[in-house]
């Protein structure tokens, strides 16, 4: 027995015996019939039909067939049961009474109360039909007839859902079905047609669906999607009717009409394709309309084309070549706030060719910006063209070490701001060796030449970063020793480490200010790079000078809990000066002490806290908590962010901020749940004096409700936005969503 037969007989198992009403989609008291190895194979020609029952009568006369207890008939892969069957070899005629149940070679299994078939047990009429589906979904009618690979329904129903609970034998309503007059379901078209449709959720009928057509499962055909359905303080009312185009098995396109209240309508399309090497999609949206600059006070506006697009792909050429790209834009600055498409403040485009061998790493890469910002310039935007990576791995034959080394260049132009260009070629050695007492010992040498080239710095606003025009060169020397101890031991039921780590850096003078800085702007010290061997996050800037490093890790395992933390702190060996900014935990000889705790209990609860402590007051510069408490069905998501390092605000990658998130999601029924979020900015002037915000100041929030089950995701969200830029104003917005899981296009 198949898979799906012993599904169907294990649902036939809990229902009584009884005669199912029109447009029942409940199990029938009778399972299908299933093929076995004591069946009789299918025949080879189509006038033998082979059958088995309890009893069998023949008469010669009208050679007619009349069988009688457990009935099975074979056909062509066709298989009938039935308590009684009528056969007549003159006309061809099969008459099945009493539980009848027909599966076809597609897995299609038909049940009836009276069934008259050719003998070719295809063709016929049923009366009080139920039809499953094999590729998912049933169809219930108070008569049926099937010509061909086409079934005619009249009085019919059809839904996708579950009828039953998931003890497989209560019977349930479905979420959602479709009636009809009169419904078609061609079968080598995979598609039912209906005539005189109506929705019907939650056992109440909605709206009529004229010229309504759905796919029976599998893959979907081109028809009209679920509309969605929103309104907004900006936008009105707005109703979304998808379009679904199958253009090839591997091609599709939506074309997506949304018709607002308060403005003019706008059309969105989607075009997804997948090739021998790869994926890619094309999304955009166009419409006409006023936009305002975007400003906090905007006055002047102008009329015009507005729009976004957005494509993506993924190509692999071959096992070592990939090709990836995204190209991201957009008309103006509040487009896709106005039209809630995205909060992006910056769009990034991207091109890149990539070779990963066993040992070696080569990448092509070039990427541009839009910015979104408030009067943040796009001339000032970097758009690269090209970056070009190269690494190779080695092992060092006589030291056993291992030896990396990189070539990089990269041209870095805007269209009103600084270019520069850039080349360099380095290599890193690193030897791991393990003490007799344990100790994990790693020797690093680190060594690079760079060549600059840079005109118009005088535009970059931030002095520092602006490095002098023309030609510039400098070389980079490092040497490192890091040295950890792990000492591993049991507490309880579980385990514990203590990590002590020791590194020591010493690094050559480089020459820094002379140099652009495109890609080490945002310094700060973190856990994730206090052991770093040049804490700038980029290659435009290195650390030089000595310096120690220490720290200790510690990780904890007990029964349904865990505890991983680090805490660390620099000491600077020698009195040159730095170029780090004040505030950033590395300015001065000693640094600030920085760390990372994570709690994990069982599956419930997880909190991280990152924090950095000023090495002189004491005071807290980063404080940062994340949590997530709850199961996938109940749970809560806390955040909280503080940065207060009192950092000049000409450096303006490293403002100081303070804000709070919130969210979670409560189940209040078996399928009904309940879901929020908030986020508010707590920054006031003495931690930020740029900032506009008076030290609670909502962002944003969103409150709804959701049904989920097996065939049905319906939520309703209120959203409300505190924050305007342009024509995208606060206010409040309400979506409506509504999918059906198995009504497929």
């Amino acid at each position: 027995m198949t898979r799906k037969g012993w599904i169907w007989l294990a649902g036939a198992a809990c229902l009584v015996g009884g005669t199912a009403r029109a447009q029942d989609l409940q199990d029938r008291p009778v399972e299908p019939p299933p093929p076995g190895a004591d069946e009789p194979m299918p025949p080879t020609t189509e006038d033998v039909i082979d059958f088995s029952a309890d009893a069998l009568e023949y008469q010669n006369r009208t050679e007619v067939v009349t069988a009688t207890g457990d009935v099975r008939m074979t056909r062509e892969g066709t298989r009938l049961r039935a308590d009684r069957v009528i056969w007549n070899r003159q006309t061809g005629e099969v008459r099945a009474e009493g539980n009848v149940a027909v599966v076809n070679a597609t897995g299609d299994t038909v049940y009836g109360d009276n069934v008259r078939l050719t003998d070719t047990l295809r063709d016929g009429a049923i009366d009080n039909l139920l039809l499953v589906l094999g590729s998912g979904g049933r169809l219930a009618a108070s008569r049926g007839t099937r010509t061909g690979d086409v079934y005619a329904l009249e009085n019919a129903a059809y839904t996708g859902c579950p009828v039953a609970e998931q003890d497989g034998c209560t019977p349930r309503e479905p979420t959602w079905k479709i009636t009809a007059v009169r419904v078609t379901y061609d079968e080598s078209r995979r598609r039912v047609f209906y005539s005189g449709a109506r929705l019907h959720l939650f056992g109440a009928s909605l709206l009529p669906l004229p010229l309504l057509s759905t796919p029976s499962g599998g893959e979907g055909g081109p028809g009209v999607l679920v509309p969605d359905a929103r309104i907004s303080r900006v936008n009105g009312l707005e109703i979304a009717i998808p379009y679904y185009f199958k253009l090839a098995p591997n091609r599709d396109l939506t074309l997506t009409p949304h018709i607002y209240s308060n403005v003019l309508p706008a059309l969105m399309a989607n075009y997804r394709a997948l090739t021998n090497h790869g994926a890619y999609q094309v999304s955009g949206m166009i419409t006409e309309g006023r936009r305002l600059e975007a400003a906090l006070n905007p006055i002047e506006s102008e009329r015009g084309i507005r729009g976004f697009l957005d494509a993506s792909g993924r190509f692999q050429l071959s096992p070592r070549w990939s090709v990836t790209g995204s190209l991201r834009s957009t008309t103006d600055r509040t487009f896709l706030r106005r039209y809630d498409i995205s909060r992006d403040d910056r769009l990034r485009s991207t091109i890149s060719a990539e070779r990963l061998g066993v040992d070696s790493y080569f990448a092509l890469t070039g990427w541009a910006t839009q910015t979104l910002r408030i009067n943040d310039p796009q001339g000032q935007q970097p758009i690269a063209l090209p970056e070009l990576d190269y690494r190779r791995r080695l092992t060092d034959p006589l030291l056993g070490g291992l030896l990396e080394l990189q070539l990089n260049t990269l041209a870095v132009g805007r269209t009103d701001g600084q270019d520069t260009q850039r080349a360099f070629a380095g290599f890193r050695w690193d030897l791991r060796r393990l003490t007799t007492f344990g100790q994990e010992v790693t020797l690093t040498a680190y060594g690079r030449g760079d060549v600059y080239n840079s005109d118009e710095n005088a535009l970059t606003p931030t002095v520092v970063y602006r490095g002098q025009p023309g030609w510039q060169t400098r070389a980079i020397a490092a040497l490192a020793v890091d040295v950890r101890w792990p000492l591993v031991g049991a507490i309880g039921n579980g385990a514990q480490r203590i990590t002590p780590r020791v590194q020591l850096v010493a690094t050559a003078p480089v020459r820094n200010l002379a140099i652009p800085n495109e890609d080490a702007r945002a310094i700060e010290l973190e856990d994730s790079n206090l052991f770093a061997l040049n804490r700038f996050p980029g290659y435009d800037r290195f650390e030089d000078g000595a310096r120690i490093t220490y720290g200790l890790d510690y990780g904890l395992t007990v029964p349904g809990m865990s505890v991983v933390a680090n805490i660390g702190q620099s000491f600077r060996l020698d009195n040159r000066p730095v170029l780090f900014p004040n505030g950033v935990g590395l300015s001065g000889k000693l640094s600030d002490i920085v760390g990372r705790a994570t709690v994990r209990f069982r599956d419930f609860v997880a909190v991280t806290h990152r924090f950095r402590v000023d090495k002189d007051s004491f005071a807290v510069r980063r404080n940062e908590i994340d949590a997530t408490i709850g199961s996938r069905q109940t749970y809560v998501l806390l955040g909280y962010l503080r940065l207060n390092r009192d950092i000049d605000t000409a450096i303006e990658d490293l403002r100081d901020r303070e804000e709070v998130r919130v969210g979670g999601r409560v189940q209040v029924g078996r399928y009904w749940s309940v879901f929020g979020s908030a986020i508010a900015d707590l920054t006031d002037r003495a931690e930020d004096p740029l900032s506009s915000s008076d030290g609670f100041q909502p962002i944003r929030h969103r409150i709804g409700v959701a049904y989920t089950d097996e065939c049905l995701d319906l939520g309703l969200t209120w959203r409300r936005d505190y924050q305007a830029v342009g024509d995208a104003r606060r206010g409040n917005a309400f979506l409506l969503r509504l999918s059906f899981k198995n009504l497929g296009r």
